[in-house]
């Protein structure tokens, strides 16, 4: 039978979770004391441990970081009196699996002891079993990810999504999304670079009809639209001070205000957030406000950039021919040995984003199924050369125009102009392309655009209008 610990000195608390322990087929075990339940964990082994925070002889919190450290596969869960955010979220830090506040909802209690002991035997699978739909490879990088994904869907704590661009943080939200108990509703991820900052209250709260010009109808915003579900804020990183102030007051008090509203709307979303920059450097840099970051980055997860797991390229290339091969409705293609080794060879800054657009590319100028190295078109894409008037071109636009040694030491037929083409049209069809593919990877925000390929807003103005890109 299941074995619970229950650790609180109110007697009433310890006989209300005991009933809905028993009621739920399981053991519970209580004790009033830390001493008590230290010594209970050396009797005897548990499934699960519920605790106070506030205990006669020491904290809840030191309780979870002794069983963190002699016992680190059992979950463990902080009951915390209502508000204390701030000791929910260090314990969650010290290896606590969730948190409940008082006074306790038992509908909440039982579906964290469900998801906690669900944990529990996820933990017991093997490294096989733990494929994640979505998150494709076998190498180290990818199993250790799996593994956290699993472990960080079944709560209910803010999750920090960390990795370069390209790198896949939307697929890990979404995954945690899918494993989670919230599953069934709505999963809504925003891209926080790239909506308008007159229009970001109104977008994440929701607006009354009137409210402002233009508002001829009420309107949901993203938190009304994920209630019951995930809230995924992409490049959170991007979010102006005015707004960051705004969405810390909904992530504490769970309720928000509609432009033009003068109630306030409750809400219950989980918030998972993402970047590819160094949040804590933005919060020393003061881009960020620290007591933001406290509430995001209470677990955090890195994401590996593609080089960092070469050994999936083989199975990372597979996946995506066959899936643009069916949405396009093409025979099936495949690369020839001399294709792949190019891609193992290619740096892959822009990760498996990049990826998939050289295969794209590919799939459309091969002539058979046999994709060639000539047919990745993995020439230099350069920005800065074509801009010798622009007085704005920075150093890491220079640096990206430099090819590596070992590119140097091995041209190829890639790099060669087409027939009839000149360089000048050759430098400029390559730059119209990484430009436009940037605009529309940023839903055509311009300076979010910029910030990507790593030039100024001025220096994007100049190109567009050279390029006649509208």
């Amino acid at each position: 039978m299941t074995q619970v610990l229950i650790v609180d000195d109110e007697p009433d608390i310890l006989e209300l979770l005991s009933m809905t322990l028993r009621r739920m087929k399981l053991n519970p075990t209580a004790a009033q004391t830390l001493a008590e339940a230290k010594q209970a964990l050396e009797d005897q082994t548990f499934d699960l441990c519920l605790t106070d925070m506030r205990l006669p002889d020491g904290s809840g919190l030191d309780l979870v970081k002794h069983i963190h450290q002699r016992f680190p596969s059992l979950p463990t869960v902080m009951i915390t009196a209502y508000g204390s955010m701030n000791i929910a979220i260090e314990a969650i830090k010290s290896g606590a699996f969730d948190f409940l506040a008082k006074p306790v909802e038992l509908d909440r209690l039982r579906s964290v002891i469900t998801n906690a002991l669900h944990l529990e035997q996820q933990q017991q699978q093997t490294d096989e079993e733990a494929a994640i739909p979505g998150i494709i490879g076998r190498s180290e990088p990818i199993l250790l990810l799996n593994r956290q994904i699993r472990k960080v869907a079944l709560s209910h704590a803010p999750v920090f999504i960390h990795g370069e661009s390209g790198s896949g943080k939307e697929r890990v939200a979404r995954a945690i999304h899918e494993l989670g108990p919230r599953c069934d509703a709505p999963f809504i991820a925003v891209n926080c670079g790239a909506i308008p900052s007159e229009l970001m209250e109104s977008e994440f709260f929701g607006h009354k009809r009137g409210a402002f010009t233009g508002a001829t109808a009420s309107k949901d915003g993203f938190f009304q639209a994920a209630h019951g579900g995930t809230l995924f804020l992409d490049e959170v990183a991007d979010l102006p001070l005015n707004m960051q102030v705004k969405l810390l007051r909904a992530i504490q008090e769970n309720s928000i205000r509609p432009v033009g509203s003068e109630t306030e709307i409750p809400v219950d979303v989980r918030i998972l957030s993402a970047s590819h920059k160094n949040l804590e450097q933005e919060v020393l840099e003061n881009n960020f406000r620290q007591d933001l970051f406290y509430r995001l980055d209470v677990i955090n997860i890195p994401v590996p950039p593609l080089h960092e797991r070469m050994d999936d390229l083989p199975l990372l290339i597979q996946h995506i021919l066959e899936r643009l091969c069916a949405s396009l409705e093409l025979p099936k293609a495949e690369l020839s040995e001399e294709a792949l080794s190019t891609l193992q060879k290619h740096r892959f800054p822009g990760n498996v984003r990049e990826l998939e657009n050289i295969l794209q590319r590919a799939i459309t100028l091969s002539d058979g199924h046999l994709i060639q190295p000539i047919d990745l078109q993995l020439k230099r894409l350069v920005l800065s050369q074509t801009a010798t008037a622009d007085s704005d071109t920075t150093s890491a636009e220079q640096q990206a125009t430099q090819e590596t040694p070992e590119e140097k030491a091995t041209p190829s037929a890639q790099h060669r102009l087409q027939e009839g083409e000149t360089l000048d049209q050759y430098l400029e069809d390559a730059e119209r392309e990484i430009i436009q593919r940037a605009l529309t990877e940023n839903r055509w925000n311009k300076t979010a655009a910029a910030e990507q390929l790593g030039i100024s807003f001025r220096s994007m103005r100049y190109r567009l209008k050279k390029l006649g890109i509208d």
